[in-house]
């Protein structure tokens, strides 16, 4: 169970079973705006309760590569890792998911991501690298991973596939040495 305060306004924490409910109403019994950048061309559906319920459970609770963002008090997203090479566990990316709107364009996502890299290298003083692959539409994501000094390191041409219109896979990544 970790808790790290990252600035005055934004925490991250363990996410525990009580947070449930919680993030399933921010994700998905409300706006669903989020769903338009997250990876749209997956067509990811929209979860029940009971169905967010099980997935929670079984992947964020307990897990140290998943946490709740909390900001001014409020859980308005969550961060995860996960071993893109499975089992040789040397290639860690992660995703960030802030649900609810009023967060977006202030540098919270930004203060998250730098946040929960320092904690991704802390916890694995092994891995050599972190990243996260986004997509050409999502000008979000690219603008954060540029600002804190991550670097593009792919870019797979016209693979995904929204709104009759194909967009680029894009990959950002960062060195340990380069993070320190």
């Amino acid at each position: 169970m970790f808790n790290k305060n990252c600035t005055d306004k934004v925490t991250l924490r363990s996410i525990e079973t009580t947070d449930i409910f919680d993030l399933w109403k921010i994700a998905f019994d409300g706006d669903l705006e989020w769903m338009k950048w997250n990876g749209p061309y997956l067509k990811d559906p929209v979860l029940s309760l009971e169905a967010f319920t099980k997935l929670a459970e079984e992947r964020y609770v307990n897990n140290p590569f998943a946490a709740v963002v909390v900001y001014e008090n409020q859980i308005v997203g969550q961060v995860f890792a996960f071993w893109e090479d499975g089992t040789l566990k040397q290639w860690l990316e992660f995703g960030i998911c802030l649900y609810d709107q009023s967060t977006w364009n202030k540098g919270i996502g930004s203060e998250v991501i730098q946040c929960w890299i320092t904690y991704l290298f802390e916890t694995v003083p092994l891995i050599q690298r972190v990243g996260f692959t986004t997509w050409s539409g999502n000008k979000g994501m690219m603008k954060i991973g540029e600002k804190l000094g991550m670097v593009r390191e792919a870019q797979i041409r016209k693979v995904r596939y929204y709104q009759e219109k194909y967009y680029d896979s894009i990959k950002y990544g960062v060195l340990r040495e380069e993070w320190q």
